[in-house]
């Protein structure tokens, strides 16, 4: 965003919390983590400067190597000279006399601008050990979301995991290489699929380059980038026999597109995730401990499928211990470890896997107030409720990345980035050629987009999990669904831009 802005000869100043460029990468540095996209696919596509100085050396990237790959474009372009890095935004003000944003950060820092673009991310607040009694504990407590940077030594320790999502799925089969004993406290199992990762080959990326151009064009018009199975194909149940061995094939994620509407028919589904319970059981020795770790409360998708190395085969250790918090439900934490119904787990440490407050945490944890001072956190108080999510009616020029109300989740994140980044860019031009103030999305525009955005939902089988999807990981929070999943999104962006940015309203 900030070289395109550059490109189009704006002043830009970037504020970021972290000491330095990554985001997402930047905080998560847990041992295991890495990206649940394909590398060749998590990369940019708007330069190919940076496509050619660039290789990755697995399929999938680790954290370290995603990092690196971040701070390399930033040298390619510059873009650290434009950023106010280790600083917070307290608050983001539109000031209706002036008709500009005046930003503040907790380093006193008072800046006024034009237009304000929000790229916090959608999974940038993780959820602390907020667990009664965690101030006592005597140990260390380590959060995935914000792992110290010099890392963690488990040489020997004690160790309880709380939480049983992608970051302790990814984290724990390492933990337990060097860890005297581990403990993963778990409410709700996952489905996760093996990542089968490798070193990628030279014949792998002349591959992937031979075909770069079909794949960019493929992204350009909307469409995912990688073949799919048509929309009307009902598979028998000797296809569907022959399509779910493919989520075990190392492909993860981009498997599950290659099972026809496996998110909205419940047959698919089912077939899909009786196949992963099958291999649970297979994998994991104990089966007392094996049903414990088969998801059964929702379909697989609905809530994102995690992708691993090892996970389930680690339940195997002698030194990994799965404790079901359905059994034995979780009270809080002593002084010396965790404490459950049946009896109390001492621990030298504690890590916090317990998610993130997704795609409206970041927004809403600073004092964003648009025309009239209205707040975004009164405005989305039953929810978020965004135009496209790009906009929201009441915030003139207030733009948002991946906000709610987009795809941004449920797909490849960093070409939904270049997607909202080359249309807010193109938006502002437009405002700027127009000679026009302020734009901002309508009310009856933004009411429809929710409608339609609940309706697509509805069609699917997202709501029957109580997923970070809805929000249903944070106590109080609003539950809605909060990403689109309808078809056409791009293009639908597309053609409200040609007609005039149909649904915005242009003031002088």
């Amino acid at each position: 965003m900030v070289h395109r802005l550059r490109e189009a000869g704006l002043t830009v100043r970037g504020i970021e919390a972290g000491g330095d460029v990554g985001g997402t990468w930047y905080w998560n540095r847990y041992p295991g983590a890495r990206c649940d996209i394909p590398s060749l696919l998590y990369s940019y596509t708007w330069s190919d400067e940076v496509r050619k100085s660039w290789r990755w050396s697995e399929k999938y990237a680790t954290q370290p190597e995603i990092l690196a790959y971040a701070e390399h474009v930033a040298d390619l372009y510059g873009l650290r000279g434009a950023y106010l890095f280790d600083t917070r935004v307290t608050s983001a003000v539109f000031d209706d006399a002036s008709g500009r944003w005046v930003v503040e950060t907790d380093r006193g820092d008072r800046l006024e601008a034009t237009f304000c673009i929000m790229a916090t991310g959608c999974l940038s607040v993780p959820r602390g050990l907020d667990l009664p009694g965690a101030d006592a504990f005597e140990g260390d407590v380590h959060v995935t979301g914000l792992w110290p940077h010099e890392g963690v030594d488990f040489t020997g320790k004690r160790v309880a995991i709380v939480g049983a999502g992608s970051s302790a799925i990814q984290s724990m089969p390492l933990i337990a290489q060097d860890a005297d004993q581990v403990y993963l406290f778990q409410r709700t199992p996952n489905f996760s699929l093996p990542a089968l990762n490798a070193p990628l080959t030279e014949a792998e990326q002349a591959e992937f380059d031979a075909g770069f151009e079909t794949y960019v064009d493929l992204i350009r018009r909307g469409e995912p980038g990688i073949p799919l199975p048509p929309a009307d194909w009902v598979p028998s149940d000797e296809e569907l026999a022959q399509l779910t061995p493919l989520l075990w094939n190392g492909w993860a994620l981009i498997s599950c597109a290659q099972i026809p509407n496996l998110a909205r028919d419940e047959r698919t589904n089912h077939a899909a995730s009786e196949y992963v319970r099958a291999r649970i059981r297979e994998i994991v020795a104990d089966p007392a401990t094996a049903e414990k770790l088969v998801p059964r409360d929702f379909p697989i998708t609905t809530k994102r499928a995690c992708v691993d190395t090892d996970y389930y085969a680690s339940f195997n250790r002698p030194n990994v211990t799965l404790v079901d918090l359905r059994e034995t439900p979780l009270e809080g934490v002593t002084a010396k470890g965790v404490k459950t119904s049946d009896r109390e787990y001492a621990v030298d440490v504690i890590v916090g896997a317990m998610g993130f407050d997704a795609m409206t945490g970041a927004l809403l944890r600073m004092d964003v107030r648009g025309r009239d001072g209205r707040r975004l956190r009164d405005a989305w108080a039953e929810g978020p409720k965004t135009y496209l999510g790009l906009a929201m009616a009441g915030f003139p020029n207030l733009f948002t990345i991946t906000g709610p109300g987009s795809p941004s989740v449920l797909s490849n994140m960093l070409v939904s980035c270049e997607t909202h980044v080359d249309w807010i860019a193109d938006a502002i031009a437009h405002v700027r050629a127009t000679g026009a103030a302020t734009m901002e999305a309508t009310a009856q525009a933004q009411d429809a987009w929710v409608a339609h955005v609940n309706e697509q939902a509805d069609k699917t089988l997202f709501p029957r999990a109580a997923s970070w999807y809805m929000g249903a990981n944070v106590p109080g929070k609003p539950r809605v669904f909060m990403p689109y999943v309808g078809e056409r999104y791009k293009a639908r962006c597309d053609e409200i831009a040609a007609r005039g940015y149909e649904g915005f309203a242009l003031n002088p």
